[in-house]
This record gives structure tokens, C-alpha cells and sequence, in this order.
């Protein structure tokens, strides 16, 4: 079985991002970089399919700057096969990130595809489902368990109401949750190992996709400062307060 899994590159989730002074983006000089938490657990769930003996080849893909090869290396350190680089602006939205992906599938034929729910940047959760909609593939979002069976896949979500297992005919597409796995750490000799490990570098007209923006970033603002909360001597002049200073009340109750 071929495995393909997304990655991006994101500011380091230790960081405390800061907004430029134009308000036109956050400031990204000289910050730490990592790869998305979430992609680093679709890699890991990918590279104990392939220690089960359920993968042969696991490729890994990152639509970014030249600078995103950094990530590329840490996921074959890790033990991806292969790297693919599609070199594009960032910021991208969620739909031609998923083209990018598409043309890729389309080109590569994995059997599955792994993704992070969602990026800890944009936080849109949005990609995985699309690039099923787009590929025309059953997809499994949120697992938090995965078993791979004779050309299927059951994923296990956790739902309002405990869990809910899907069975998936592959080829499909699967968004990971926090719980599916623990992330390893690349070793020192495997880091090694990886910067000979064959990573290829596309762009976009390479896969035959012209992009086209569908949404447009007015402005990113710091949130306003979170007020320290009080204590209250009773029930009416907890209910006063919400109701006079909260504004979240209505009315006499």
C-alpha cells in the first residue's frame, strides 16, 4: 500500500505569534518554524502502518516556501520514504492547497491519504474534506484509531456520543485527531539517513494547477487583553452583573 501525507509548515506552537505593525499578517522574521502538530502525527500514523507491514512506501508533500525542505527532512527522519516539495506562496487557501494535493494523488495513485484535521495556523479544517470531494474518495475525519484491512480502512471518530467507526473502501482520505498517536522523535542516525532520502521540488504548473485566490485576508489583529475575573457574594448580584455590565441577560428572571 502507498501512503501520501500532507504536511505544513507553521510557526512553532512555543512561539507567541506576533501582528505586524500594518495589521497584514503575522510577523514571521526570525521565528521558529515546525511542522503542524497534527501533520506530525498523520506522518507517524503512516510510518506504523509501514512497521505493521501494512505500507511499502510513504510520501510525504508540503505546498510552501523553499524553506519548508526543513520539515520535509524531519518527516523522513521519521521514516517517510520520499519527499515532495510544491513550491508556492503562503497563506494559500484551503481549496488550492487541496488542487495541489489532488494533482499530486492523481500523479502518485496512494492508496491512502493522511492529513492533519487541521493546521494550528489557519485552524480552517477544511483541506482533508476537500481534497475527498475533489479526488471523488470516501474520507474518515477526526481518527483517533485506524485499522487496515484487505482494501479498507476502519477509522475510529470520537463523537458527541462516544465513538463511531467507519469502514472505508480504499483508496480514501483520513484527517488525524490529537489521540490517534504519540509522535516519535527523529534519532540522530536517521536524521542522517534522511538528507539522502530523495525529496523533489515541483511548482504548480508542473501538476498542471493554476491557482486562483477565493478569499482575500483584510486584516489580523491581536485579540483585546482578557480581563481578570471576580468573585461575587451571591446569586442576584451575579445575575445583576450579567445582566447590567455583561449585557448576556435579559430582562427580569
Amino acid at each position: 500500500m502507498k501512503i501520501l501525507v500532507a504536511v505544513k509548515r507553521v510557526v512553532d506552537y512555543n512561539v507567541k505569534v506576533r501582528v505586524k505593525s500594518d495589521q497584514s499578517g503575522v510577523d514571521l522574521a526570525n521565528v521558529k518554524m515546525a511542522m503542524n502538530p497534527f501533520c506530525e502525527i498523520a506522518v507517524e500514523e503512516a510510518v506504523r502502518l509501514k512497521e505493521a507491514g501494512k505500507a511499502s512506501d510513504i510520501l510525504v508533500v508540503c505546498i510552501g516556501p523553499a524553506a519548508a525542505q526543513e520539515q520535509l527532512r524531519t518527516a523522513l527522519a521519521l521514516g517517510a520514504d520520499r519527499a515532495m516539495l510544491i513550491e508556492a506562496e503562503t497563506g494559500m487557501d484551503s481549496l488550492n492547497v487541496a488542487r495541489l494535493l489532488a494533482a499530486v494523488a492523481e500523479r502518485e495513485s496512494p492508496d491512502l491519504l493522511i492529513l492533519g484535521k487541521q493546521a494550528i495556523d489557519s485552524d480552517n479544517n477544511q483541506t482533508g474534506q476537500m481534497l475527498a470531494a475533489l479526488l471523488g474518495r470516501p474520507q474518515g475525519t477526526f481518527a483517533s484509531a485506524i485499522e487496515v484491512q484487505e482494501g479498507s480502512i476502519e477509522v475510529t471518530r470520537e463523537v458527541d456520543g462516544g465513538l463511531s467507526t467507519q469502514r472505508l473502501t480504499l483508496p480514501a482520505v483520513v484527517t488525524t485527531d490529537l489521540r490517534l498517536n504519540e509522535p516519535r522523535y527523529a534519532s540522530l542516525p536517521n536524521i542522517m539517513k534522511a538528507k539522502r532520502k530523495p525529496l523533489e521540488t515541483l511548482s504548480p504548473d508542473d501538476l498542471g494547477v493554476t491557482l486562483k485566490a477565493h478569499s482575500q485576508l483584510l486584516r489580523v489583529e491581536t485579540p483585546a487583553p482578557r480581563q481578570g475575573g471576580i468573585k461575587v457574594g451571591s446569586v442576584d448580584e451575579l445575575l445583576d452583573k450579567l445582566r447590567n455590565e455583561a449585557k448576556v441577560l435579559g430582562g427580569e428572571s
